[in-house]
Order: structure tokens, then sequence, then C-alpha cells
């Protein structure tokens, strides 16, 4: 499992290295004509005025207890989660 995940991990960054390559060609770089244009002319026959929507600023605090609550869950999913990848690594040696 773990030279499984090595090697996909190993392709995964291979690739993103490859996919940063550079272009000397001026052509593909991005002119901010081309790119905000099209924002503008479809904005172009919006005549409404935007709404209030009173519901979108409600102010919904999270008490201290219930933060503590949704952390310790968290290390438990992990714990939880770490327990059954050691079970995997044992299955498979």
């Amino acid at each position: 499992m773990k030279r499984t995940a090595y090697v996909l991990l190993a392709s995964a960054g291979a690739l993103s290295l490859a996919a940063c390559g550079g272009s000397s060609d001026v052509s593909e770089d991005a002119e901010a004509d081309t790119v905000e244009m099209p924002a503008d002319e479809a904005l172009e026959d919006v005549t409404e005025e935007p709404v209030e929507d009173p519901e979108a600023n409600v102010d919904d605090t999270v008490s201290e207890a219930t933060a503590t609550e949704a952390a310790d869950r968290a290390e438990d999913v992990a714990a939880a989660a770490e327990a059954a990848a050691a079970a995997m690594d044992e299955v498979q040696e």
C-alpha cells in the first residue's frame, strides 16, 4: 500500500511540474481586454438593482463548548482513520 501511495504521489508531482512548464510565446499571455470584456458584455443588459437578503448576514456565533466538542470529535475521527490505515498496512504485509 505504501509503495503504491509513493508511486502515485511521485507521479502526481511529476505531472504537476510538467504542467508548470514555461512558454516563451508572447501570444499565450493573457491580456486584460480578452479576460474582462466577456464579463462586461454579459452584464450590459442587467438593469435591476440587487436585493438585500436579511437572512444572509445572520450572526451565528459558535460557543466555546460547541467548538471544543467539534474538536474532540475530529480527533476521534482522525484516530479511527489512523487505526484503519494501520490495519490496512498489516493486512497487506
